[in-house]
């Protein structure tokens, strides 16, 4: 592995993905390609209710650090609920699950390492994908999705 350097991303700064919905946008601020696929982060702003995929990574450990609002999260049978500074653990292969469940949008910033899992997220923060191409790329990010969110 080619050692990475060292590099700063401003307040700001990043790449910005933004969304139809208001209140939803997300600032990529590590990408696997310039960490190496060492590291994947980005701040995602989400409204109330938002939730994500029921899932787990075969490949990645994933953070996730909460910056604003409330959210509830299920990692394997635990759930748990929290504010500003909370952060979950969701290690690989353990089934995990999040949800906004507070009354005004929240904002969380999201660590994949390896960055593969989080090379899904920014493929398909590129744009439309047909069912079937995102498939496709769960399979090859080491992704599995589970049913629906249980939050």
């Amino acid at each position: 592995m080619t050692a990475s350097k060292g590099f700063v991303v401003p307040a700001g700064g990043g790449k910005y993905v933004g969304d139809n919905e208001p209140d939803r946008f997300s600032h990529l601020k590590l990408l696997t390609d310039q960490t190496h696929g060492s590291i994947m982060m980005f701040e995602q702003a989400v409204p109330a209710g938002t939730k994500s995929w029921f899932h787990l990574h075969h490949n990645s450990d994933e953070v996730a650090w909460v910056l604003g609002g409330e959210f509830s999260f299920k990692i394997g049978d635990v759930e748990s609920k929290g504010g500003p500074g909370t952060c979950a653990f969701m290690p690989r292969n353990v089934p995990h699950a999040w949800k906004n469940c507070g009354s005004a949008p929240g904002r969380v910033l999201f660590l994949y390492t390896p960055a593969i899992a989080g090379r899904f997220v920014e493929r398909m923060m590129e744009g439309p994908k047909s069912q079937e191409e995102r498939d496709k790329q769960l399979k090859e990010y080491g992704w599995e999705l589970l049913g629906p969110n249980p939050l």
